[in-house]
């Protein structure tokens, strides 16, 4: 695998080594030394996927509050997204900050999100599929987030959603 820092401190771009040959391809995904090795946590308590109907679908933008934070590794099995990552570390140098790249399945790049960042994405195309690797589990009670339009982060999404569910539509900015 190869790591790719991101302009936010933590966040890095991972991009796997395929094998093909006649019957396909074979490529590892994840490797705790290799994770341990560029400085991230390799622990992984839970793995989530999320199935995505409809092309222009945003989830985001979610965080968990200390202390549960969580770190995040994203990939997309079926489809594609912008994915999106925001620092809401509010004494880091890079606070408000996002970094977006495009995942697919065929690049079948994945970004780390480190702790105290938040996440979302917009599908590009019908039914994409996201895996998630966590380093926390879900605590319902510490689940934040902000709007996904909040102008004073400015992300520069490639299209306008289409489907959003009433807990997004509804999040407040990222300062109030």
């Amino acid at each position: 695998m190869r790591f790719t820092p991101t302009p936010l401190p933590g966040a890095f771009l991972i991009d796997i080594d395929r094998h093909d040959d006649e019957r396909g391809s074979f490529a590892r995904t994840f490797c705790a030394r290799e994770f341990a090795e560029h400085g991230l946590d390799p622990a992984v308590v839970q793995t989530s996927q999320s199935w995505n109907r409809q092309r222009g679908t945003l989830r985001g933008m979610h965080f968990q509050r200390a202390p549960h934070g969580e770190a995040k590794t994203v990939r997309v099995v079926a489809g594609s997204i912008f994915d999106v990552l925001v620092d809401v570390r509010p004494d880091s140098p890079t606070f408000a900050n996002w970094f977006g790249v495009e995942l697919t399945a065929e690049n079948a790049r994945a970004v780390h999100i480190p702790a105290g960042f938040a996440h979302g994405f917009l599908t590009l195309e019908d039914n994409t599929v996201v895996q998630y690797q966590m380093s926390a589990f879900h605590e319902p009670q510490a689940s934040n987030g902000f709007c996904w339009s909040d102008p004073t982060v400015a992300i520069a999404w490639p299209h306008p959603p289409v489907v959003l569910n009433e807990r997004d539509r509804n999040l407040s900015p990222l300062v109030p």
